[in-house]
């Protein structure tokens, strides 16, 4: 398990379930906290390094998509493996209030409520994945069958 001085929900979360992990932090001060950014500046391989996505299905469901930084979520398949008609973007205005994170700050792990995950397929091919700490600045890198547990995600193909 990782040491730092000011632990995330997502942080405590890996504690107690034993998962180990390392926590990479980067510069925010330059504003540059896009995906490709955030992958350069941990010395990740892009591929390596996923976002966190927050939408809600036409029944008023909230979801969750976990997939790499370079890709795009595509709509209809994440719609189709979570039993909805359509999905939506949430409005950047509204991540916090419905998962306690930060727009850039994001992570799966720890949200206010749990949400149905799913995890992008390709996360299967890696040996590591990092995704949000749960603030700006910082990255935890894990095992994806590890980032699965912790955030009781599903892997599906969601990506165009």
């Amino acid at each position: 398990m990782a040491k730092t001085k000011a632990k995330t929900n997502a942080m405590r979360i890996l504690d107690t379930e034993h998962i180990h992990y390392e926590v990479k932090t980067y510069e925010i001060s330059d504003g540059l906290i896009d995906g490709i950014s955030v992958a350069e500046k941990c010395g990740e391989d892009p591929k390596n390094v996923y976002k966190t996505l927050v939408t809600q299905g036409h029944s008023g469901e909230f979801y969750v998509f976990v997939l790499p930084v370079a890709s795009e979520l595509d709509l209809k398949k994440a719609a189709a493996c979570v039993g909805e008609k359509r999905v939506e973007m949430i409005h950047v205005k509204d991540i916090q209030k419905h998962t306690g994170y930060v727009r850039g700050g994001c992570s799966p792990i720890g949200m206010k409520k749990m949400y149905t995950t799913v995890i992008d397929a390709s996360a299967e091919e890696l040996d590591h994945i990092a995704v949000s700490g749960g603030k700006k600045g910082m990255q935890v890198i894990l095992a994806p069958d590890d980032l699965v547990k912790a955030a009781h995600a599903q892997l599906h193909a969601i990506v165009k």
